[in-house]
């Protein structure tokens, strides 16, 4: 009986410690060392919210680039840039040409 108990107490320490385990190798992942010009860095993913913060303020040359050459226009590129919108000209089949995007998050077209 002393036997039975025992290995049923083992068991369920082992499916427990197996359990616990994974979650904590998952967090190990979360930081990461980087070696750059300014030395050696912690990196950690929670901590870095620029990604995050790019996609709410609004729309990016970047972005702005891409929206127009998926509108046609050839060779985009961003000429102005204000608190309200992103100018960005380039060439069609008819010439020289310019889009006006809102600088809001997706890049909605102006008129």
């Amino acid at each position: 009986m002393l036997k039975l108990i025992s290995n049923a107490g083992l068991v369920l320490a082992l499916t427990l410690a197996g359990a616990v385990a994974p979650a904590s190798f998952a967090q190990a992942q979360d930081v990461q060392f980087r070696i750059g010009p300014d030395g050696v860095r912690i990196y950690d993913r929670d901590r870095d919210d620029r990604y995050r913060d790019d996609y709410r303020r609004g729309c990016s040359p970047r972005e702005a680039q891409i929206a127009a050459r998926d509108s046609g226009l050839r060779r985009p590129e961003v000429v102005r840039v204000t608190r309200r919108s992103v100018t960005v000209q380039g060439w069609t089949r008819y010439g020289p040409d310019r889009i006006v995007f809102a600088n809001r998050r997706g890049c909605p077209e102006i008129g």
